[in-house]
C-alpha cells in the first residue's frame, strides 16, 4: 500500500515539530507527508524546512493556503496526493510507532474503504480536579472491525482509499470552513456512496489537551458547535431523508432534551462540579441543535 500523509495546520509550530518526529519513526512508513499552512505567515515553514534538513525517510512537501478555511486548507492536502491511499491526522496530535500500521493491517483485514481510530486526550497534570474527573474530551470507541455509525464520523485519526475522495467535490465543503462539521459532512457523504468505512480501537493516536481549552467556556462553545454540526448533517440528509414531520420531531426533541439537561444541571451540582458541567454541555449540544433552524452559525475557526 502506498501512502499519502495528510496534515493541515494553523499555527501550531511547536506541535507539528514533534509530530514529524514521531511519523519518522513509524514502522509502517508514509511514502510522503503533506503540510499545508493555513497561515498566510507561513508559520510552520521553519518547522517543515528543518526537518528536511534533518532527514526523514520519506518525501515531506509543504504549501499554503492563506485563505482562513479549514475545508480549503484539507482539499489543498488531498490535491497533492499521490498515492493509492490517503492517511489524515491533526497537527496538535501524538502519533505512536504503530499507528500507521496498525491502520493498514485493519484496511486490508476488514477491505475497507476508509479506516478510522481513536484520539486519545492527554489531559494535563495540572488541569482543575473537575475536568480531570469529567471526562469532557473522550469519544465513544466502537470493536474493531465495527462499521462506524454516521453519527460517529470524525477525522483527527484517519486512512481513505483515495479514489474514494477522488468521487467527491471537494471534498471537503467550504461551507463548513470556519464553522467546522467539514470531517463528518465528507465522512457521511462518502457512506452515502457505499464507501466501507470501519473501526482500527488499536490506531492510537494522542492529543495533548491546550491549556487554553481546559474552561467550561471552551466546553460549552465545543458542545454548541457540536450540536449545530449534527443539526446541519441531519437537515442536510446526511443520516437519510427527512419529511416535514420528520425536522419538526427534530426540533422538539432538542427543545425537550435543553429542557431536561437544564434540570439536571441544577440538581447534579450537589454531586460535583463535574456532573452539573456534563449536563450544562448537553444543554449547550441541544441549543446548538436549535440554532441550526436559524440562519445563524458558531464560527469555531473564525
Amino acid at each position: 500500500m502506498s501512502i499519502s500523509l495528510c496534515i493541515a495546520t494553523y499555527r501550531r509550530p511547536d506541535r507539528l515539530s514533534l509530530l514529524l518526529c514521531d511519523l519518522t519513526r513509524q514502522r509502517c512508513l508514509p511514502d510522503e507527508v503533506i503540510i499545508v499552512d493555513n497561515d498566510a505567515d507561513a508559520s510552520a515553514r521553519l518547522v517543515v524546512q528543518k526537518r528536511i534538513a534533518l532527514g526523514a525517510p520519506f518525501a515531506i512537501r509543504y504549501d499554503i493556503q492563506p485563505k482562513k478555511n479549514i475545508s480549503l486548507t484539507r482539499n489543498r492536502t488531498v490535491e497533492l496526493t499521490q498515492h493509492e491511499w490517503v492517511a489524515f491526522i491533526d497537527d496538535d496530535e501524538r502519533a505512536p510507532e504503530l499507528w500507521l500500521e496498525q491502520l493498514v493491517s485493519a484496511a486490508k483485514l476488514f477491505s475497507a474503504h476508509g479506516v478510522l481510530g481513536p484520539v486519545i486526550p492527554v489531559i494535563p497534570l495540572d488541569a482543575p480536579l473537575w475536568i480531570r474527573r469529567g471526562e469532557f474530551y473522550d469519544f465513544p470507541r466502537l470493536p474493531t472491525g465495527s462499521i462506524v455509525p454516521p453519527n460517529r464520523l470524525r477525522f483527527g485519526n484517519a486512512l481513505l482509499h483515495r479514489s474514494w475522495l477522488q468521487r467527491l467535490d471537494g471534498p471537503f465543503d467550504p461551507a463548513y470552513g470556519l464553522t467546522g462539521g467539514e470531517d463528518g459532512d465528507m465522512l457521511s457523504r462518502l457512506t452515502q456512496q457505499g464507501a466501507r468505512i470501519v473501526w482500527c480501537d488499536e490506531a492510537i493516536v494522542h492529543e495533548p489537551v491546550e491549556a487554553l481549552r481546559l474552561s467550561l467556556r471552551w466546553l460549552l462553545r465545543r458542545a454548541l458547535s457540536g450540536g449545530q454540526d449534527f443539526a446541519r448533517h441531519t437537515l442536510n440528509g446526511r443520516y437519510g431523508k427527512l419529511s416535514t414531520w420528520d425536522r419538526t420531531r427534530f426540533f422538539l426533541r432538542a427543545a425537550l432534551q435543553a429542557f431536561a439537561a437544564a434540570v439536571m444541571t441544577v440538581v447534579s451540582w450537589p454531586w460535583g462540579r463535574h456532573h452539573a458541567a456534563h449536563w450544562l454541555t448537553k444543554v449547550s449540544a441541544n441549543l446548538g441543535k436549535l440554532s441550526a433552524f436559524t440562519n445563524w452559525q458558531y464560527r469555531e475557526y473564525g
